[in-house]
């Protein structure tokens, strides 16, 4: 009985490289993958206004210096496997943007209201940035100044701002958060000052843009053989980041407005533990 089931399974594995070579490509693996690809977006549930009946919309920045969001930081480079290539946010964001599947929104300076969608020439030109250098003519030993433009990789970007909103939804009994909006922010360098400032590119309507992410997998540390999406990863929460502004009488601003360092974190988590609180209080034990 084992020589027979040894043999169906030696049967079986030169079927599938004979199949695999007469399309010229050598299966690395066991199966190939073709999941992602043609993964389909689960809708999100339909909210009534009047089921609403908390609701708080804050702005978060996700560090990619952070372990838990190498994710969303590597590869560098694109890494192509049979059946699928696996890219990094921003050349996933990039690729769409480029493509037109994702509509990019001007960097309004208010947190992203999504009013001014850029054409798409604009949008594609902040995927490069200028670089300014200084040279010495060799025959009149002058300086002379030039740029050139630099085409941004996964690597430009440092981190993303996600505008998102909590809500408690009576109908359903549930505490949710959906993510509204992402902006990849990159660091510029000032040449005469020494000093980097941050730059944000353009905003993305996450709920278009979850479409494209949907089909475009994210390494799992835990387990190779279950990949997520981009989407999963969002959607899941499973990446770290603090609160930089919440809605507030104060025009909106920002915590840097008003506190520096330890207590600009410390102001953050007291936001996020008051909405935490909100839900905690809903029930009784």
């Amino acid at each position: 009985m084992k020589k027979v089931v040894f043999s169906f399974l030696v049967s079986l594995f030169i079927v599938q490289s004979a199949s695999a070579q007469g399309d010229n490509k050598v299966l690395d693996g066991v199966f190939i993958k073709e999941t992602s690809p043609t993964r389909r977006v689960i809708p999100y549930t339909h909210v009534r206004e009047a089921d609403v009946t908390y609701y708080k919309r804050v702005w978060r920045i996700i560090d990619l210096k952070e372990k838990m969001n190498h994710p969303l930081y590597y590869p560098l480079s694109p890494i192509k496997e049979i059946g699928y290539e696996r890219l990094s946010l921003f050349d996933v964001i990039k690729g769409a943007v480029e493509a037109g599947e994702m509509t990019a929104y001007d960097e309004d300076g208010v947190g992203g209201q999504f009013q001014i969608p850029l054409p798409k020439s604009e949008a594609i030109g902040k995927l490069s940035k200028e670089i300014s250098t200084t040279d010495i003519d060799p025959e009149t030993g002058l300086e002379v100044e030039s740029s050139y433009n630099e085409v941004l990789t996964a690597a430009n970007v440092k981190s993303y701002r996600v505008k998102e909103d909590w809500f408690f939804d009576r109908e359903r009994s549930v505490m949710e958060v959906r993510i509204i909006g992402i902006l990849p922010v990159i660091e510029t360098m000032n040449t005469e000052t020494g000093t980097t400032r941050k730059e944000g590119l353009f905003w993305l309507y996450f709920p278009e843009a979850r479409y494209v992410l949907a089909n475009h997998e994210v390494y799992n540390t835990q387990n190779d053989g279950s990949r997520m999406t981009f989407e999963d990863l969002f959607r899941k929460r499973m990446f770290s980041g603090f609160i930089y502004k919440e809605t507030n009488v104060y025009d909106n601003r920002i915590l840097d407005d008003y506190t520096r360092n330890l207590d600009r974190l410390l102001e953050a988590q007291k936001i996020q533990q008051e909405i935490v609180n909100f839900e905690h209080d809903m029930w009784e034990y």
